[in-house]
């Protein structure tokens, strides 16, 4: 969390992450206490121990390389108006609770919270944050109820921050409060439409008070805030995050991937349908729109070489026939097709030759059998007709 309200990611979870850190001093165990330091034993002199120098010992006058110090300049970063001692409470909390410590960040952020009341720190905005940072580590404890609290706080010192109401949303929803969940994920949704997370839940909420409410579901709910339009402005204009970013893209593309599918799902039904009525033409092209959407479906290409087949396009269906075989090499439609086409291009030598490699790959097809009969004659009669036509020498 920054020193001003980010837009949380449309993933879910408990909004947000605070503001990445680095591990600093004086962490807290879970249990509350001090972690202790352990005991240093004096080492032996000059490395060695009962008369022998130790293997991994330094040998006399070689210098020992400290361990590099872990950086803590994180910090000292400055937090919006608080002191540096309390931005200082704040950063560790926010290091913490990315790194999952969430009880550990809890007590950093409560112990700021207190500082800015014992300093008498008037600052809405950071303590707004830190009441939402506050709620954000009750959440992921799974203590809705304190999660509630907070936000509530957070949201009475900066109205209509939408960190805030998004995890008094989800601290809602989990209380089975679905009536005040609904109504918070609808403000979010004023605030910025791009929260998925709230898109999905209003759907879920919306089924689950269908069933318990019937259908006037909606006259039961309490009064939705309309959000003030200088508000909206002022969220849609703040530069979203790198996070944000990439998860709405990553969203767009799951989109337009469903987009794609149904629209592949459709021509490909399309496609079909003519093709039992006989509408080859037609077909053709539905199928020629799905390979647009999927070029490596190798079912179109079999599919298409039927329609060309019907509209003696031999040579179109050969070379679909060899765009399915590249894709499967073991396709015995495509084989079989190729056939049809080779027999339409009068090569009786290479449809044999692919009709008896459909027979090898599964000898109890019955039309490949027969269509080879017809094939092997009329290489026959083609070879006999070149040997009449052969001048004798």
């Amino acid at each position: 969390m920054g020193n001003t309200q980010e837009k949380p990611s449309g993933s879910g979870g408990g909004g947000a992450r605070p503001d990445q850190a680095t591990a600093g001093s004086g962490m807290r165990s879970r249990g509350g206490g001090s972690m202790e330091k352990p005991r240093t034993q004096r080492a032996p002199e000059k490395g060695v121990a009962n008369g022998t120098q130790r293997e991994n010992s330094p040998a006399v006058g070689q210098e020992v390389q400290d361990i590099p110090a872990v950086d803590t300049s994180y910090l000292n970063a400055p937090a919006g108006a608080l002191p540096p001692h309390l931005a200082r409470l704040k950063n560790e909390g926010n290091h913490l609770f990315k790194h999952g410590q969430f009880g550990d960040a809890l007590e950093k952020y409560t112990q700021a919270i207190d500082g800015c009341a014992e300093a008498g720190i008037d600052s809405p905005e950071d303590l707004c944050i830190l009441y939402s940072n506050r709620a954000a580590c009750y959440l992921k404890d799974g203590n809705s109820t304190d999660c509630i609290q907070d936000c509530t706080k957070a949201l009475e010192l900066q109205p209509y921050s939408l960190k805030p109401l998004l995890r008094r949303a989800m601290a809602y929803e989990s209380l089975e409060r679905y009536r005040k969940a609904y109504v918070d994920y609808k403000t979010v949704l004023q605030m910025d439409t791009g929260v998925q997370a709230a898109h999905d839940s209003v759907h879920r909420i919306t089924k689950m008070l269908i069933e318990q409410d019937g259908p006037e579901w909606r006259e039961k709910l309490p009064e939705i805030p309309v959000v003030p339009l200088s508000v909206q402005q002022q969220h849609r204009q703040k530069p979203i995050s790198i996070e944000l970013a990439q998860a709405r893209a990553a969203r767009a593309a799951q989109e337009e991937a469903r987009r794609k599918e149904a629209q592949f799902t459709l021509l490909k039904q399309k496609g079909n349908d003519l093709v039992k009525k006989c509408h080859f033409q037609e077909a053709l092209e539905k199928y020629s729109e799905c390979l647009t959407i999927k070029p490596d479906e190798c079912a179109l290409y079999t599919n298409r070489a039927i329609c060309h087949l019907k509209l003696n396009h031999f040579k179109e269906a050969k070379q679909d026939c060899d765009s399915a075989l590249q894709l499967e090499p073991g396709n015995k439609k495509a084989f079989y097709r190729r056939a049809l086409a080779y027999k339409g291009l009068q090569d009786y030598l290479s449809a044999s030759g692919d009709l008896q490699e459909v027979l090898q790959l599964d000898p109890n097809i019955r039309e490949a059998e027969q269509e080879l009969e017809v094939v092997t004659s009329l290489l026959r009669q083609s070879l006999m007709d070149d040997t009449a036509h052969t001048p004798k020498v």
